[in-house]
């Protein structure tokens, strides 16, 4: 599957500037596929990186204040634009809010992938949905 180009292991998700694809679990075999697809890549590592550099060291972040980041870069971001997003959601009540954001903006997901380590609730969560385009292995 290593060898797979961009364009064949997406092909049936017909992927423009405007997708809003979830890479659940690990992602790294992925990764130079997935980053090829010119969409943002927000992952809430990188988020986090940006505002614990703000904070006095040794301050941490409860999963609240994760939720109130993600919720402020969904937010901020210009309508129906694009985006991949890895890492989060990472539970199922992430997943579940995260659906009420893209509801509320009158969005939707485009496709789910999960990679290994992927939580059991979040991948049956989007598969109940019809969203989990692929399961790698």
């Amino acid at each position: 599957m290593a060898n797979l180009a961009i364009n064949e292991t997406f092909s049936s998700l017909g992927l423009t500037g405007k997708t809003k694809l979830v890479v659940l679990g690990s992602s790294d075999e992925w990764m130079d596929r997935i980053r090829s697809l010119q969409l943002e890549h927000v992952s809430p590592a990188g988020i986090l990186r940006r505002e614990i550099s703000r904070l006095p060291s040794g301050l941490g972040r409860a999963e609240s204040d994760l939720i109130a980041l993600m919720r402020k870069w969904f937010f901020a971001r210009k309508p129906d634009a694009g985006f991949l997003l890895t890492d989060f959601p990472a539970t199922l009540l992430q997943s579940k809010i995260f659906d009420e954001w893209l509801d509320s903006r009158h969005e939707a997901l485009d496709a789910v992938i999960a990679g290994p380590g992927s939580p059991a609730s979040v991948v049956t969560h989007y598969a109940h949905h019809g969203l989990l385009h692929e399961t790698i292995p």
